[in-house]
């Protein structure tokens, strides 16, 4: 549906809703079986940038980076299930949660990252959406450059 000028969609401002909820799609969060095999594919097979990878708590995470503009795909060997998450950075987390309640949207997991805290969203299908507040940039900031694998 397209937007009035206001960055506001015209059936949501019906509603009383006068904004995005989501700022920014940050990551694709995408299960992996074997991080290190991934990070090979799409590093020299697609051309990414390795942004890091960490192996922490018996597991394995990294970032890598396709584009310019994002977003930036996490490998996860810890992520459950095969759907990939999409992350949508949010100004204020409590404040998301409060207006997606509003719109009875349920919370599935609450979880946390370096860059900081979230929660996935529940929906009726398949696909799996998080929103997460930046509260830790410089925490996420610092791990480009690491290779633990």
């Amino acid at each position: 549906m397209a937007l009035d000028g206001t960055g506001t969609r015209p059936a949501d401002r019906a509603l009383g809703f006068d904004r995005f909820v989501f700022d920014r799609f940050d990551f694709v969060y995408l299960p992996s079986r074997d991080v290190a095999a991934d990070v090979a594919h799409f590093t020299a097979g697609l051309g990414g940038e390795l942004v890091f990878a960490i192996e922490r708590f018996g597991t394995r995470v990294a970032m890598v980076r396709l584009a310019g503009g994002g977003p930036e795909l996490l490998l996860a060997q810890h992520l459950e299930g095969d759907q990939p998450i999409l992350v949508f950075r949010v100004e204020d987390l409590d404040a998301a949660i409060e207006e997606l309640g509003g719109r009875e949207v349920a919370l599935g997991s609450h979880f946390e990252m370096p860059f900081g805290v979230g929660v996935e969203l529940s929906g009726p299908g398949p696909q799996r959406v998080a929103i997460y507040e930046r509260t830790r940039p410089e925490r996420g900031d610092s791990l480009a450059g690491r290779r633990d694998f």
